[in-house]
């Protein structure tokens, strides 16, 4: 007969599996893979000493990787997608204007208010990261930028459009989830979305302005845009595949037709425009990514990333990661966790403090930001009945603590292909990562003042 974990079981469990990851990542300097492959054997003897049998935990990795296929085939087509846009000629077309318009003094603002309307518009962060996150940060690289500032608020802007935008999925899944109409859901989101971006914006701003603006190497600058020069044929036709990709995004079309849309119109302007490029070569980037020679090395350094094998490292992090999550969940682990912190609210603040430390907690031990918003949403929705809090709490808290953490978790899906689109090591981009820092912390600041805390109303 199969026991079940208690609360205190679960959490010693969770706390044995973190110290694995941390040991391996901090202290031996090991790639993701091999502590969350660790982790999946822990837990699997920890299943058969709740007497669970293999096939009962078989079924729960291939559920919990089953969550994963669409978003895998989406980083494989994205991986795709940035190749052919870099030797397209679509990437270095927009690097070059963005030489000539953005200023190494406000390089950061400028990347976090693009991101911000690209992600707003699209409801996407990762087609914001794919698109014009890859060419801010080419330039941002190009001019000297700090890559973990950098990439940190690329990622800030980005999140915040798959936070706040009416067409963003996990927007519309976690309002879904807690029945909440989707205005009312937005408009309650804003409490800590806003406070959140404002200081994200003003962080970059300071640092922008006292920036060592005597670093930037003009020379350096203008030999790059030779080189862009002399290796693409910079032409205003290689913008027709972005552009396609978001006003499809914007009219919500599916992210896989639109993704293929982009690749295949990419593929005919670069035969159109790229004339050093043959055909074969073109298609064969899909496949491997880029190998340009430009004469300059900063240039073959921004330009040589995609491909579909580029993203093999970020796909095979995520179906272990997803297999974990689903073992854990299939346990009962993920379960005893959540069901023992709604026993430990003593107050209506203790109630969004669970449910924001119940969506990170998932995030970290899962990977996915779906089930992050879906496990909690459910657990916790009785106790905001019976603690008198309006839904549209939980569904901000949610957001606050599942869509935008997923980002810097190293093995979650966003994490794992933000760091391989913009080839960045997850730490270094993390810390800079504001936004994703601050919901959470405003969260919790509103939890226990009651400020932008909606009561239930009474039934009349």
């Amino acid at each position: 007969m199969k026991k079940e974990i208690s609360f205190i079981q679960s959490i010693a469990v969770v706390l044995v599996l973190l110290a694995i990851i941390f040991i391996s990542l901090f202290m031996l300097k090991l790639p993701p893979h091999i502590p969350l492959i660790f982790g999946v054997a822990f837990i699997s003897v920890i299943g058969f000493l709740l007497k669970y049998k293999w096939t009962e935990m078989e079924k729960g990795i291939l559920d919990g990787v089953r969550l994963g296929i669409k978003p895998i085939l989406i980083l494989m087509l994205i991986g795709m997608l940035i190749a052919i846009w870099m030797v397209g000629g679509t990437i270095p077309t927009i690097l070059s204007y963005g030489f000539h318009w953005i200023s190494p003094q406000y390089f950061l603002i400028s990347a976090l208010v693009i991101t911000v309307l690209v992600s707003t518009f699209t409801g996407s962060s990762l087609t914001t990261v794919s698109t014009v996150g890859v060419a801010l940060f080419g330039v941002g690289t190009a001019i000297g930028v700090h890559p973990g500032l950098a990439a940190g608020m690329i990622v800030s802007g980005a999140v915040f459009g798959d936070k706040m935008s009416p067409l963003s999925d996990t927007t519309n899944f976690a309002s879904g989830i807690v029945e909440v109409p989707l205005p009312k859901h937005i408009q309650h989101i804003t409490w800590t979305t806003v406070p959140s971006i404002v200081i994200t914006a003003i962080i970059a701003l300071v640092i922008g302005m006292n920036g060592n603006q005597e670093s930037v190497n003009y020379g350096e600058i203008q030999g790059i845009q030779e080189a862009l020069k002399h290796t693409f044929n910079l032409h205003v036709l290689t913008l027709l595949s972005p552009l396609l990709v978001l006003i499809f995004s914007m009219r919500r079309i599916d992210v896989l037709p639109t993704l293929v849309l982009g690749i295949v119109t990419a593929i005919i302007t670069g035969m159109i425009t790229q004339h050093e490029f043959t055909l074969s070569q073109l298609l064969g980037v899909l496949q491997s990514g880029p190998a340009v020679e430009s004469g300059n090395k900063v240039v073959d350094a921004i330009v040589n990333k995609g491909g579909l094998q580029s993203m093999m490292f970020s796909i095979s992090l995520i179906m272990i990661a997803l297999s974990l999550g689903g073992l854990m969940r299939a346990v009962g682990i993920i379960d005893a966790l959540l069901k023992g912190l709604a026993k430990q609210i003593r107050r209506s603040g203790d109630v969004i403090f669970a449910t924001l430390l119940s969506s990170i907690g998932v995030n970290v031990i899962t990977g996915e930001q779906y089930l992050s918003i879906l496990l909690p949403g459910q657990t916790f929705k009785p106790l905001y009945e019976k603690w008198n809090l309006d839904p549209k709490n939980l569904s901000r808290t949610l957001e606050d603590g599942g869509t935008v953490i997923n980002a810097i978790i190293p093995w979650g899906v966003s994490g794992a292909f933000i760091s391989t689109a913009l080839n960045i090591p997850a730490a270094d981009y993390i810390p800079f990562t504001f936004f994703s820092i601050l919901c959470p912390i405003f969260s919790v600041i509103l939890a226990y003042t009651g400020i932008g805390i909606a009561k239930k109303k009474a039934q009349s």
